[in-house]
């Protein structure tokens, strides 16, 4: 198992959507938003979450993504377990070692067993727990803004301010071969 970047801001997301999917589907861009990740990453990681029934899509106005069962019965093991690429694979291709290679095969167990505790540790912390203790931090849900909703005569929400940036050097240059044009 390996923790890495795309492990964290998918435990985030998942954070995110049990805060803020009390009234509804969350949609990514408001994640994208709130905890400064791009939208084509979560895009990314929500497929493999929805792969792996963690979160559920709905589709249209309205639409998003929420947790596929309750926070309380997901734990952080199944969130990472489902983004990151298993080593099992690159294992078996390596095989155990060169017969004889006794050194070898007791580091390879060693790492197995810290691999084992740390799954183990993960399993223990539930979703809900990681929720909670949010809460206790003082971080509230945002509350929706969804203009459909807004009563007559009333003004609707401002939507938010969205960066117009290239995200790449290559749209980058293509933007300012335009503009030089």
């Amino acid at each position: 198992m390996r923790l890495t970047t795309k492990g964290r801001f998918a435990v985030t997301a998942m954070i995110d959507i049990a805060l803020h999917g009390r009234s509804g589907p969350v949609t990514l861009a408001s994640i994208s938003m709130r905890q400064r990740v791009s939208l084509s990453y979560l895009e990314l990681l929500f497929g493999k979450l929805r792969r792996n029934e963690l979160v559920e899509s709905t589709r249209g106005p309205g639409g998003g993504y929420s947790l596929s069962r309750k926070a309380a019965d997901i734990s952080v093991a199944d969130i990472v377990l489902s983004i990151e690429e298993h080593d099992a694979e690159s294992t078996r291709r390596r095989g155990n070692g060169a017969p004889g290679d006794a050194g070898r095969c007791e580091i390879d167990e060693l790492w197995a067993t810290v691999n084992l505790r740390a799954v183990e540790f993960l399993k223990s912390i539930s979703l809900q727990s990681l929720v909670d203790e949010q809460k206790a931090k003082g971080v509230q849900p945002a509350a929706r803004q969804d203009a459909r909703r807004t009563p007559v005569g009333q003004p609707a929400a401002r939507k938010p301010f969205v960066v117009d940036a290239p995200n790449s050097v290559f749209a980058l240059g293509r933007r300012h071969q335009q503009s030089a044009s």
